[in-house]
């Protein structure tokens, strides 16, 4: 996995890759809100990892001409709260196709800014998986688990069927998705990867 992504390199520009999405199928009503739960997941995943904000995210819409459709860490914050699963009702709102398509540019591009790091925790998961040892006995991989399972206790309504196990899981399996995601056309992978599993939630 890591061999064939270890070259990678984009210059795809915003407005083709805006197009790429165009291509693409777009989701069905009933489809939504799954997607933004897999969307605000995949952000949070990450966040948790590199330690970016609003304020990087807000940089990220500025390179990519999306600074129209979220201008301000406000616009930001109510399009992460239109992810059902979030706490609160004040910012909720419905994510409309071109907003869901920001977010994923928004979300791509950040992850090929920190694609040296994603792909060490990869490499890692994948050393500790093959010594038979838990990823959490590394310091990264461990830091990493613990700020996800945090903050998503933290933002998300409670939920007594999420233990800890399986936060555990959904971390380390959205760290392996996102060094897809910061590869060329990862943009396209997320796209289609949020109407397959929304399709199978």
């Amino acid at each position: 996995m890591l061999k064939v992504m270890h070259s990678a390199t984009n210059s795809a520009t915003p407005n083709s890759q805006w197009e790429d999405l165009i291509q693409l199928p777009t989701p069905t009503y009933v489809e939504w809100d799954n997607i933004k739960t897999q969307l605000d997941l995949v952000l949070l995943a990450l966040e948790t990892l590199t330690g970016l904000g609003s304020e990087a995210m807000l940089s990220a819409a500025i390179s990519l001409n999306l600074e129209s459709r979220v201008p301000d860490r406000v616009a930001l914050w109510r399009l992460r709260q239109s992810n059902p699963l979030r706490k609160g009702q004040g910012g909720r709102k419905k994510l409309d196709v071109e907003e869901a398509r920001s977010l994923v540019l928004i979300t791509c591009y950040l992850a090929k800014q920190h694609q040296e790091l994603i792909r060490r925790a990869v490499g890692l998961l994948e050393q500790m998986a093959a010594n038979h040892q838990e990823p959490h006995q590394t310091a990264l991989l461990g830091d990493y688990i613990d700020a996800f399972c945090n903050t998503y206790q933290e933002r998300m309504e409670e939920d007594e069927q999420i233990s800890t196990d399986l936060l555990t899981h959904l971390a380390l399996k959205l760290l392996v998705d996102l060094l897809f995601y910061s590869a060329p056309g990862g943009h396209r992978r997320l796209w289609l990867a949020l109407i397959d599993r929304s399709t199978k939630f």
